[in-house]
């Protein structure tokens, strides 16, 4: 049954942006399944929502962005439906899927949903999190970094929509605190480690 949907995602998601291709659902789908073994998870539920997590994502910027894990969720129910699902199980990966955004701000109830948002955060964060942040900021033509206060030292606010850099203020740094399982705390903090080392020394050589 997996099988099925991982063949179906990867069609699905050719052509993506690269922070939200297949190779993002794929690493989201390996770190859910770490993090589902150790915490005791459905893993069938678990890693179908893995997978279906980001069937529709509409660019940064669009008026419909909001909607894309809603959409995705619906999407994934009439999938799992032609598949012969249950409707309980159906709407437990539904569910995990709703609530994984994290501009939706929801805190999630079941320990699949916590785990696939963790999962999916964690993607966020470390060398493979700074990849995709300048990979967006790229495809968006946004400048590295505000020549006058590149790491808002100032009373800047940061403004991760002109300077890829401040996204790491605005938002990454503060990942890891928002995490829900054992195992994602402990891959977040080295993963945060690691992002601050990078802005440590980035900062040196813009400044030497």
């Amino acid at each position: 049954m997996l099988d099925d949907l991982r063949l179906e995602a990867e069609k699905m998601l050719a052509g993506r942006d690269p922070g939200h291709d297949y190779s993002h659902v794929i690493r989201v789908f390996k770190t859910a399944e770490q993090i589902g073994r150790e915490e005791g998870a459905d893993m069938e539920v678990l890693l179908a929502a893995a997978l279906l997590h980001d069937i529709i994502v509409y660019p940064k910027g669009s008026e419909k962005r909001s909607k894309s894990a809603d959409e995705s969720a619906e999407l994934a129910q009439r999938m799992l439906a032609a598949r012969g699902w249950s409707r309980d199980r159906i709407e437990k990966v539904s569910y995990c899927i709703r609530t994984h955004s994290y501009s939706k701000n929801v805190n999630p109830e079941t320990l699949e949903a916590k785990i696939l948002q963790d999962a999916d955060r964690l993607d966020a964060l470390g060398a493979i999190g700074i990849a995709r942040t300048f990979s967006v900021g790229g495809s968006e033509m946004r400048r590295f970094y505000n020549p006058e206060d590149p790491f808002c030292k100032t009373d800047r606010k940061p403004e991760d929509t002109r300077w890829t850099i401040d996204h790491f203020k605005a938002k990454l740094l503060k990942l890891e605190e928002t995490m829900h399982t054992a195992t994602a705390k402990r891959v977040a903090h080295e993963r945060t480690r690691f992002m601050e080392a990078f802005l440590s020394q980035l900062e040196k050589e813009i400044y030497s």
